[in-house]
């Protein structure tokens, strides 16, 4: 019998939470809400996606937002880390300086849609890796 839901902590339960960041950043932006809310779903996706790839191949990672640390440790694991997933570390940012009020300068919709587009290709990499369409 199938399974519903994937095993809790496994790399497909990773990444199924990634594609929820991923869904939510992709939601109609209500005037309540703030671009800065929706890139923080954006980074979310990008580095829950990552950490699946992490429980794929049994690797530790510290709890952290630093996308860049995270790729560097696939890397250095074997894994060929795609540009655009390299590119996305740029979305760190989004993980602690958007997340609160503060003297910060307010998220543009372009750099919304830039988040989106990166997240989108890092889950995107992450499934193909974790189904394997690429090599892990």
């Amino acid at each position: 019998m199938p399974r519903d839901k994937p095993i809790p902590g496994s790399a497909e339960d990773w990444l199924a939470r990634a594609k929820g960041n991923l869904a939510l950043a992709s939601q109609s932006k209500l005037d309540e809400v703030f671009w800065e809310d929706l890139v923080f779903q954006a980074q979310q996706a990008a580095e829950k996606a990552m950490k699946a790839i992490y429980r794929l191949k049994g690797l530790q990672f510290r709890y952290t937002h630093d996308l860049e640390e995270l790729g560097k440790g696939l890397e250095d694991s074997g894994l060929p880390i795609p540009l655009i997933v390299k590119e996305a570390v740029i979305l760190t940012k989004y993980a602690l300086q958007t997340r609160y009020p503060g003297p910060i300068e307010p998220v543009t919709e372009e750099e919304y849609q830039e988040a989106l587009r990166l997240a989108g290709a890092v889950v995107a990499w992450a499934e193909g890796v974790i189904k394997g369409k690429s090599s892990p």
